[in-house]
């Protein structure tokens, strides 16, 4: 019997659609809240956001495929270490936190190379109205060629712009702090759902009832988010370096200069933000990715592989 199966990237993509529909606002403060520029605070970033927000339709597009193929990759890596290790169709549960590791940790390379350039992106486009002009002040920046016009007209231009002005490296700019970011994270977002919703499950049911994936998957998302927020912090900070300001040599340079201009407390930056928006948006991935998942299948009991 062969470990792939379509379905989990289907129903990766059908919970990427749900969360990023949760999520992106919250997510659009977050990103400019880490980057450091023009806000005083929390709901005044919020404020402008809401006013000025250019849409949804490229993180809806992105984002969901990029979710699609993190749960995919998770799912198959698992099912495939519990065939060929343990001779079974499922993981055994004797091994279950060495496969649930294991897949979580390619999960996260993987989602490093295939997201690395759709995250910048979509930060770029997240950042472009941010006010510049204080932020720039004795920077090199762009800002003066570009005015108030946003530096990107679209996402596709946006990719354009990057790989003409920093070549095809500059699509990856701030993947070291993504894999530093994303490998620990997935790992602490993967297992406390699987481990959370194995333990509120009785013994009788087949699987995780939906008010159990929700609240498994809400706090998942909200522990995940919370201690991945140091190095969410300087990816976004690197990504977001060159819109109009180019100010980060790497990621030693990023956090040297962000504790020596704000100290420590600058990398716990966006942390409230980070996990009341990782609760009902992992809730709703998790939510998606499983009832999809029951539906493509046809049966009627959600599982966490």
């Amino acid at each position: 019997m062969s470990s792939f199966q379509l379905e989990d990237f289907v129903a990766g993509w059908i919970g990427g659609t749900a969360s990023v529909i949760v999520g992106h606002p919250l997510d659009t403060v977050k990103t400019r809240l880490q980057a450091g520029i023009g806000y005083g605070s929390t709901l005044n970033c919020i404020r402008m956001v809401y006013r000025r927000e250019s849409g949804m339709s490229f993180p809806l597009a992105s984002i969901a495929v990029y979710n699609s193929v993190v749960f995919g990759v998770f799912s198959n890596i698992r099912r495939f270490l519990g065939q060929h290790r343990c001779g079974e169709p499922e993981p055994s549960p004797h091994h279950s936190l060495y496969d649930l590791l294991l897949a979580s940790m390619v999960a996260g390379v993987v989602s490093v190379g295939f997201g690395g350039p759709v995250d910048l992106i979509k930060i770029r486009l997240q950042m472009q109205t941010q006010p510049f002009r204080e932020a720039s002040i004795g920077l090199k920046s762009r800002a003066v060629a570009f005015g108030e016009q946003p530096v990107y007209q679209g996402p596709v231009q946006c990719i354009i712009t990057i790989v003409r002005t920093e070549g095809l490296a500059g699509l990856y700019r701030g993947a070291g702090a993504m894999l530093l970011r994303d490998i620990p994270g997935y790992c602490l977002y993967f297992l406390p759902y699987v481990f959370l919703s194995e333990w509120i499950t009785p013994e009788a049911r087949a699987g995780p009832s939906p008010c159990t994936v929700l609240l498994a998957g809400g706090v998942a998302g909200a522990i995940s988010w919370g201690t991945a927020t140091p190095m969410d912090v300087v990816k976004s900070r690197l990504q977001a370096d060159g819109v109009y300001l180019n100010k980060y040599k790497g990621v030693l340079d990023c956090i040297s200069q962000s504790y020596q201009q704000e100290g420590l407390k600058v990398f716990f930056r966006g942390i409230t933000v980070n996990a009341v928006r990782g609760f009902p948006m992992s809730a709703a991935m998790f939510f998606g990715y499983e009832l999809s998942l029951q539906a493509l299948r046809g049966d009627h009991s959600a599982t966490s592989s």
